[in-house]
């Protein structure tokens, strides 16, 4: 009996219920259409302000006429910035900042004409342009930079120079003491000479006059360094000559130097010199003062061109440009594929490859964002069920699968 006045209540209710949908649709296709949305006015961008763009003049000389637009480039967007961006000098991180952007120069600085160009005596090269620097453009890649750095903190540097004068190894470098303090300068963190114990030392000195990069970068790795430089200098005796009376030791002097991203191995600066010549005075056919002066003339070239290259590539790899290494353990061919497929069709993100040894993935990846950024959208939604992000570095992210399903 209960059951039945159940099921009559419920017959009822549902009744009900379907006569007030009946009626309501009736009522909705009686309704008067609804007019259609006013659309809105087309948004126009506002003009830049009339104080944003300042215009300069400025000079820059290099060894070719390419190298001498890049300095006048650096030399604009140096003075642009002056008063608003670059007189913060209180920030944290402000030569390190500083030296980035302006490594950008020519990505940044796009409206200048050149007014002059001309080789000088020397063959050198000296360009003159009149260029346009947006403070407002400026000012936004400062903050994006500043940021970036805050996530990462300031990239650390192992510097192994192989000197030898007259063929005996040197125990201390002039070249890597140079290029060290170029870095320490613009604020860059260093592995000290002194803080790598004598075996490391003697596979580091193999290692640099084997061109083993292999082996270099593993030692890097054990010192957190996030590039590493490294080459080999050489001074030997050329002759004994006479200037104006006193009796001069001449040495010649030849050195390569390559700088390299740790955690991918590759390549961001190379520069090679040959016979630069340096001397003291002396008497004796060889002399160690005298290939040490042969050492120091060679190094301001090529520490400089060192120095550009890799602030270049690491200021587009702040500016997420650069490549992006995704290292994950314990993946099998399809979910790895899986996973190939769903980073590449993440917004920014230019192309992606997969390889595959012994289940681990490495996935190189080329985009317009950091690690930082990748890392973050690898943990949230679908990839949080499968990845466990275990090490995040500015050019490497380590993984390992905590779940057999790849996002489809």
């Amino acid at each position: 009996m209960v059951r039945r006045d159940t099921y009559s209540l419920l017959a009822k209710g549902l009744s009900v219920a379907l006569l007030t949908m009946g009626l309501s649709a009736l009522a909705f296709a009686q309704a008067p259409p609804a007019p259609p949305p006013t659309a809105a006015p087309p948004q126009v961008a506002a003009p830049p302000a009339a104080d944003d763009v300042v215009e300069v003049e400025v000079e820059g000389e290099g060894l070719t006429k390419d190298e001498a637009l890049r300095a006048a480039l650096r030399a604009a967007l140096e003075r642009g910035g002056r008063t608003e961006i670059f007189s913060q000098t209180n920030v944290e991180n402000f030569q390190v900042l500083h030296d980035t952007i302006i490594a950008r120069a020519q990505g940044l600085v796009k409206d200048y004409r050149v007014l002059h160009e001309a080789q000088q005596l020397d063959q050198s090269w000296k360009v003159r342009i009149r260029a346009k620097v947006s403070k407002s453009v400026l000012a936004a890649t400062w903050a994006e930079l500043q940021n970036v750095l805050n996530q990462i903190g300031r990239p650390k540097v192992l510097v192994w120079i192989h000197e030898r004068i007259d063929d005996k190894p040197q125990d201390e470098s002039i070249l890597e003491h140079a290029i060290e303090e170029r870095l320490l300068k613009s604020g860059f963190d260093l592995v000290a000479r002194r803080a790598i114990d004598t075996i490391k030392q003697k596979e580091l000195a193999d290692a640099t006059a084997r061109n083993n990069v292999a082996k270099l970068q593993a030692i890097a790795k054990d010192f957190d360094a996030h590039i590493f430089i490294a080459g080999t200098a050489n001074a030997n005796h050329a002759q004994i000559s006479n200037a104006y009376g006193v009796s001069l030791v001449m040495y010649n002097c030849d050195a390569e130097v390559k700088a390299y991203y740790t955690d991918t191995g590759k390549l961001l600066a190379s520069k090679g010199i040959t016979n630069r010549r340096g001397g003291a005075q002396g008497v004796t056919q060889y002399s160690p003062q005298a290939g040490r002066q042969a050492l120091q003339n060679a190094s301001a070239e090529l520490i400089n061109s060192i120095y550009e290259q890799v602030m270049e590539q690491w200021a587009t790899a702040l500016g997420a440009g650069g490549e992006i290494v995704l290292e994950v353990e314990g993946m099998t061919f399809a979910p790895a594929n899986r996973l190939r497929k769903a980073i590449a069709e993440m917004e920014k993100i230019q192309h992606v490859n997969m390889d595959l040894t012994g289940g681990l993935a490495r996935f190189r990846i080329n985009g317009k964002l950091t690690a930082q950024d990748l890392a973050e959208r690898l943990s949230e939604g679908e990839f949080e069920k499968l990845l466990e992000i275990i090490d995040l570095k500015p050019n490497r992210i380590q993984a390992r699968t905590i779940s057999a399903t790849a996002p489809k």
